[in-house]
C-alpha cells in the first residue's frame, strides 16, 4: 500500500512538475508572438558591467537606440543606430557591416566580417532582438536547461540557467564559446516582463567572468521604417571612414626599449596615490592588466609568486589596471583573486606614455635607474613566466 502511494505521489509531482514548465512555455511564446510583432523601436537603454562578486557597476552609461528588425539579415536578425545621449553617433550595423566611432581621432571603422573569421558577427544584438533570440532558444533548446517564473507584482521575472559544456553567448542565435579562462561554463540570462505588454523591459547576462544588464526606458514602438535606414546617414561629416584591417599612415613611434620609464602618479584600490619615482625596489615589474582579462587572471599566482620569493627590496611587482579604473572594482578583484602586489588604476596619460593602446595584458621590467630594459605583450603560462623571471634575475646580477 505505502509503495503503491509513494508511486501515485511521484507521478502526481510529476505532473505537477510538467504542468507548471508547460505554463511557463505557454507565457514565453505570448511573450515570442509580441516580440516578433516590433518592427522597430526607439528607446533609451541603460547599459551596466561589473565583476562576479562585485555589488556596484563599474560601467554605466545611457544610449539612445534606433532599432529594426531585418529579415533581409540572416544572422543577427537586426540593424541598429547607437547615440550618445547628446545625440552623437556612437556606432551601429546595417546587416552587412558594423561601424564604430572612435571620436578621439575622428575616425569610424567599418567592419564587414571578413577580416576575422569567426562563426558568428561580433554584433551584439539590439534590445528587442537579443531578448527574441534568448526566449526563442529557451523555448526550442535540446540543452541542458532550466526556467524559472516568477510573479513580482508587476512583472514577471524569467530566468535561464544555461548548463553546457560551453558559455552561451547570443549574437542572433545562441553560440558556444570556447573560453579557456572559463572555470565555470555556466551561463544564466534573465529578462523582466511587463504585465501591462507582456515585453521585456530588463535582461541580465551573467557568466563566471563578466556580468551585464540592459534596462530600456521611453520606448516607441513602429514609428521608424528599416527601407529609410542608411547607416552612413549618421556618420560625421568630418570623420574619417575606413575599413577594419586597414593600415593607417601613422608616424612611427620610437622604441620604448632602452629609454627612462615615464613617470605617473595613480591612485590604488584605498584611492591613496602611489608614484614610481617613490617606489625604492631594485627591479619594478610593470603590468598593464584589465579587470575581465582571462590571460591577466591566470597571470595572477606567478606575479604573487614573484613578489614573495623576491621581497619589495628587490623587486616591486605593480599592476596598472586599464579596463574599468573603479576602485570598489579594483578591491574586489585583488580580494577575489588573493592578490598581494601593488594594484593602481590606469589614467588616460599613462596608457599614452607606455603606449599600451589599453591592450593586456603587457609587461615593462624597469631596472634600478628606471630605464626600460624589456617589454612582454600577452601571456603565455609555459613561456613568460621563463621569459620574465629571466630578465628580473639577470638585472638582479
Amino acid at each position: 500500500m505505502k509503495t503503491r502511494l509513494l508511486i501515485i505521489s511521484i507521478f502526481l509531482l510529476s505532473a505537477m512538475t510538467n504542468a507548471a514548465q508547460d505554463m511557463k512555455k505557454d507565457y514565453l511564446g505570448k511573450v515570442l508572438d509580441n516580440l516578433e510583432k516590433i518592427e522597430s523601436a526607439t528607446y533609451t537603454e541603460i547599459m551596466e558591467a561589473w565583476e562576479p562578486g562585485d555589488t556596484i557597476a563599474s560601467y554605466r552609461t545611457p544610449f539612445i537606440v534606433n532599432e529594426y528588425n531585418n529579415p533581409i539579415d540572416t544572422i543577427i536578425g537586426a540593424s541598429y543606430a547607437c547615440f550618445t545621449p547628446s545625440i552623437e553617433f556612437y556606432g551601429g550595423y546595417d546587416g552587412e557591416k558594423k561601424a564604430i566611432v572612435y571620436d578621439e581621432d575622428k575616425i569610424i571603422v567599418l567592419d564587414d566580417f571578413t577580416v576575422r573569421k569567426l562563426p558568428f558577427r561580433l554584433v551584439t544584438p539590439p534590445f528587442f532582438s537579443f531578448t527574441k533570440n534568448v526566449i526563442k532558444y529557451a523555448l526550442e533548446t535540446n540543452d541542458k536547461i532550466t526556467m524559472e517564473l516568477d510573479d513580482m507584482a508587476e512583472c514577471y521575472h524569467f530566468k535561464l540557467t544555461i548548463k553546457e559544456d560551453k558559455q552561451v553567448e547570443f549574437f542572433g542565435k545562441a553560440y558556444y564559446m570556447d573560453n579557456p579562462y572559463a572555470f565555470d561554463p555556466t551561463s544564466v540570462y534573465e529578462l523582466w516582463i511587463r504585465k501591462s505588454d507582456d515585453l521585456p523591459y530588463k535582461y541580465r547576462r551573467e557568466q563566471c567572468h563578466n556580468i551585464s544588464a540592459v534596462t530600456c526606458l521611453d520606448v516607441e514602438y513602429n514609428r521608424l521604417s528599416i527601407e529609410d535606414f542608411n547607416l552612413s546617414d549618421y556618420f560625421p561629416k568630418d570623420f574619417e571612414v575606413r575599413m577594419y584591417g586597414q593600415k593607417r599612415n601613422v608616424p612611427v613611434l620610437p622604441e620604448l626599449t632602452g629609454i627612462k620609464a615615464p613617470d605617473w602618479t595613480l591612485n590604488d584600490i584605498k584611492e591613496k596615490t602611489v608614484s614610481l619615482s617613490d617606489i625604492k625596489s631594485k627591479v619594478v615589474l610593470l603590468e598593464f592588466t584589465g579587470i575581465g582579462c582571462g590571460p591577466c587572471m591566470v597571470s595572477i599566482p606567478f606575479l604573487n609568486k614573484l613578489k614573495d620569493d623576491f621581497g619589495e627590496d628587490k623587486l616591486e611587482v605593480v599592476a596598472i589596471e586599464t579596463w574599468k579604473r573603479n576602485a570598489h572594482s579594483g578591491q574586489n578583484y585583488v580580494d577575489k583573486h588573493n592578490i598581494t602586489y601593488m594594484f593602481l588604476s590606469a589614467t588616460d596619460a599613462v596608457i599614452k606614455d607606455y603606449r599600451t593602446g589599453g591592450a593586456a595584458p603587457v609587461f615593462f621590467i624597469l631596472d634600478e635607474h628606471r630605464t626600460i630594459r624589456k617589454i612582454i605583450n600577452g601571456y603565455n603560462k609555459e613561456v613568460t613566466d621563463k621569459e620574465i623571471l629571466d630578465a628580473i634575475t639577470g638585472l638582479l646580477e
